[in-house]
Parts: structure tokens; sequence; C-alpha cells
């Protein structure tokens, strides 16, 4: 079915590679115009290389090449008056704005709760939890004055929904973004504006398929692969694949945008290979 967002505008964070990229592209695929954000700079214990301007332009050029406009920004979630600024602007040479997609994120190396050091404990936060609700916070506004309703997706993980050691912060985090979904589902439902998440397990992303995180995985092994760490993330699943695509995400989240979920709202939506299962 094609047009299933057709002529909305959507703001989607996190947009320069990985499932933001994707999220762009599907939903301009389907007719919507892109404001697309990222900050575009390195964290020192993300084992992700980070993205980059070019990054960010490439996600542009995609945009265009299907015929969709798209505003880019260099915009760090932590920053809401520069979130709110580029959202601002962006949505007066739109025209409207229709969809939210709070997809930024990070992942960091960690130990035991006990053990964590504050520094990594609030970066983490920041970006992952309060990023998340500055981004939504940066949006509502121009969908209320919309007044045509709207769709709010967070990205959260199975780990929003499970535990898993060494990576509390992270954990904590993602389920907190379960709590901002449903205290906004409820908050702006009267305006029909749906809150919805959904929970990836491992995705083929530069987040989990880079040199670092094959050896986090794989110890044992000099130079490990991503045929090598497959194994193992394969074990986290009940259907036999080590992970999913950014693409299978982006249909969930297109989905999610579009109007035949028109009275779905509330919902954490996994996208998880049955890890949550386990």
């Amino acid at each position: 079915m094609a047009g299933r967002v057709a002529d909305k505008v959507a703001f989607i964070t996190g947009a320069a590679r990985g499932q933001g990229r994707s999220h762009a592209v599907r939903l301009a695929q389907e007719g919507a115009d892109i404001i697309a954000v990222d900050i575009c700079a390195d964290f020192a214990d993300s084992p992700a290389p980070a993205a980059t301007p070019e990054d960010l332009a490439e996600t542009a050029d995609l945009v265009k090449n299907l015929g969709r406009r798209v505003v880019t920004a260099q915009v760090d979630v932590r920053d809401f008056d520069e979130l709110r600024a580029a959202v601002d602007g962006a949505v007066e040479q739109l025209g409207r704005l229709d969809i939210i997609v709070a997809n930024a994120g990070i992942g960091t190396t960690a130990g035991k709760l006990h053990k964590m050091g504050e520094p990594l404990w609030q970066e983490m936060i920041d970006v992952n939890l309060s990023g998340v609700w500055k981004s939504v916070k940066a949006g509502v506004p121009h969908l209320l004055a919309g007044g045509r309703g709207g769709s709010i997706v967070l990205t959260s993980s199975v780990a929003g929904t499970k535990a898993y050691p060494h990576t509390g912060h992270y954990v904590a985090a993602k389920h907190g973004v379960v709590g901002l979904m449903r205290t906004f589902a409820v908050e702006l439902g009267q305006h029909m504006i749906r809150v919805n998440t959904v929970h990836p397990t491992h995705v083929n992303t530069p987040l989990l398929i880079n040199e670092n995180t094959f050896r986090t995985f794989r110890p044992d092994l000099e130079n490990p692969t991503a045929d090598d760490m497959a194994p193992i993330c394969q074990s986290f699943h009940i259907m036999p694949i080590p992970w999913v695509t950014a693409e299978d995400i982006s249909n969930a989240v297109l989905f999610l945008a579009s109007d035949e979920a028109r009275y779905i709202t509330g919902v954490t939506l996994n996208v998880d290979a049955g890890s949550c299962l386990q």
C-alpha cells in the first residue's frame, strides 16, 4: 500500500545512519517529508564509531532521491533549546508536523551497577531517557497546533522489558522510555495523538556491527568477526537468527505512524525474534 504517510511530516532523531536513517527512508518512501537530526559526534565509551555530518547529508540525499523534502540539523538531544529551535525552524519550512520518532540513543560499555561510575550513568540517562523526553517535548506543540492528531514512536529495546547484566544504565533508561510513552499516551490521547514504543533486539547497524562489539562477545578470539559473534546473538532468540535489520524496525515504525494504527496507543511493540519469550 503506497502513500501510507502521504504528505505528512516526520521528525526523526538519530537520523544520520542506522535505524534513524532507515526510518527516514522508509517514511519518505511512503510519502512523508522528513526532519532529520543527529549529534554527529563521538561518545567516548561507545563501541561504535561516531556518526558524521557526511552521514547525515547522505540520509538527506536518500530522502531527496525519493522526491520528498528534508530538513537536517546537527543537534544534541540533551540540549532542549537547540532541539526546539531546530524543530521550530524545520516546521516553518515544511508547514506542519505529524510524526515524532525519538530514536536517538547510545550504547556504552559498563560493568555492574554498584561499581559503575556516575558520569557513565548520567550520560546514558541524559541521552537515552531525558533526550527522548526533550525530543517529544520539542515536537508536541506542533502536533497540538496542527489539530490533526499524530503519532509518536519512541525507540526502547528488549532491554526496556527485561534485564541484562553489565548494562544496568541502559536497561534503566530503556525501561524509563516505556514510562514516558505511557504517560504521554495518557496525556495526549484526548488530542488524538498516539504514543507507542518499539523494542528491537540486536539490529545489524554500526552500534552492533563493529570490531569493539565483536571483541566483547568473543574475547576468546584475537580477531573476531560478525560471523563469530552471530551464534551468541542467535542464542538470545527463539527464532533462529542472530539479528534483525534496521528495515524490520522501520516497518514497525511505519505501521505505528500510519492510519492503520489509528486507534493503537500505549503499546510496547517487540521486534525481537522472540527474545522476550526467554
